[in-house]
């Protein structure tokens, strides 16, 4: 799983606060079962992220982690795909809380992550 001490990287004063609201590291349940963590490692003034996807056991797929990058569009950050070939968006629902979305091989998970550090 995702260290808690992942690099974050503070953003930057030129970058809105919409965008610098997703940095930090989420932490949350899909179909209140399957463990995650979201680290939204860096942010940029124009809604670009990188980040860090972590997962426990998700149906046939083994513990492991993830990085990717993606952009902040209105209230959403959606990841390219990742290696692992899951597609994420994360909807800002209220300051501190995510409603993320986890589709890979046909499957689609939901759940609410809340910050869990900067």
């Amino acid at each position: 799983m995702l260290d808690e001490a992942a690099a974050i990287v503070p953003p930057g004063k030129g970058v809105p606060t919409r965008y610098s609201a997703f940095s930090g590291i989420w932490a949350g349940q899909l179909n209140g079962m399957y463990d995650g963590k979201l680290a939204v490692l860096t942010v940029s003034s124009g809604g670009q992220v990188t980040a860090s996807y972590a997962w426990g056991d998700l149906a046939d797929n083994k513990p492991g982690v993830a990085d990717g990058s993606g952009r902040i569009s209105g209230n959403k950050l959606k990841l390219g795909r990742l290696p692992n070939g899951a597609d994420i968006t994360a909807t800002m629902a209220s300051p501190g809380m995510l409603n993320v979305t986890y589709a890979l091989a046909g499957q689609t998970y939901t759940g609410s992550f809340a910050r869990i550090g900067q």
